[in-house]
């Protein structure tokens, strides 16, 4: 018996059905759990603050209205730093970078992982075989070690950080996409893909690859935690972001000399770091136990 006339306009229409239910499903889930609303709403809170920092905060990041490691007072609530500049306005300001050098490596570990988890899932053979040997290479390292010796290679700085990050987390995101690629190629969709002619760089990034990433939400969610944790860590060993950049773990590098007698410097950037990782924490803990059952 011979398969069904398909034509190449109606395999789009599937994909988005696939795609787009996968996505509205995941966030209707989201919306029902308590946790999850609460880590999302923390998110958003401090990407309204990122945004809006100019605004919100009292004071520039680098004025100096007060005197030297005033402590927190209704006019300084966070205290000042060793030069004078208001520990709460630099907080706000740090979100700007903290979480825009987050959003930026997990979006460049995201695009080489689909790049390298596309290619090995989608053509097999030799290809597959030498891609995943090599991340298997890259995974047995220890992640943060890795960053570290990119960015001894690149050179310090924000931007390093944010590329050494993401170049660390690329392999992960491979493994993740070639095992989604690998379970797409089996469907209906690609086997209509498949019957009606299309190429198989047309079926990967048309079909396979929009379908292989919302699985992986879950796994985006808790990566951009990770990627702050790191960044913040860089910075406080003088590799990421360099003074007067008021990055979350440059503050708490800043106020380490410190802790015993102006236990603010550190309190408040340190628990501004751990808040939102447990946001995202919560959103992707939510998301794979929902995948899993």
């Amino acid at each position: 018996m011979t398969a069904p006339a398909i034509t190449p306009g109606a395999i789009p229409v599937a994909e988005r059905r696939v795609s787009g239910g996968l996505w509205s499903d995941a966030g209707r889930r989201l919306m029902r759990n308590k946790p999850a609303v609460f880590g999302l709403a923390c998110i958003m809170l401090f990407v309204f603050v990122a945004l809006f920092a100019p605004v919100i905060a009292p004071y520039g990041p680098l004025e100096r209205p007060g005197k030297s490691l005033e402590p927190p007072s209704p006019e300084f609530i966070m205290g000042t730093d060793l030069q004078g500049r208001d520990q709460y306005s630099r907080i706000l300001y740090g979100a700007q970078i903290s979480l825009q050098v987050g959003v930026v490596a997990v979006i460049m570990a995201l695009f080489f992982g689909v790049i390298i988890g596309a290619a090995a899932g989608g053509l097999g053979g030799k290809v597959d075989a030498v891609l995943m040997r090599s991340t298997d290479v890259l995974l047995s390292i220890p992640g943060f070690l890795f960053a570290i010796t990119i960015v001894v290679l690149l050179g310090f700085g924000i931007v390093q950080a944010a590329v050494a990050v993401g170049l660390t987390m690329t392999a992960t995101f491979a493994r993740l996409i070639r095992a989604e690629v690998v379970k797409a190629r089996t469907s209906a969709y690609v086997e209509a893909a498949t019957t009606s002619g299309a190429s198989t760089a047309d079926i990967l990034r048309r079909h396979v690859v929009p379908n292989s990433i919302a699985p992986t939400l879950s796994i985006i969610t808790v990566q951009f935690g990770i990627a702050i944790i790191w960044i913040a860590s860089l910075s406080f060993l003088g590799l990421g972001a360099q003074p007067p950049d008021p990055e979350w773990g440059r503050l708490v590098s800043d106020g380490r000399n410190y802790i015993a007698t102006r236990g603010w410097l550190t309190l408040w950037p340190g628990l501004t770091v751990v808040v939102v990782v447990l946001a995202t924490n919560h959103i992707s803990h939510h998301l794979s136990r929902r995948d899993k059952s």
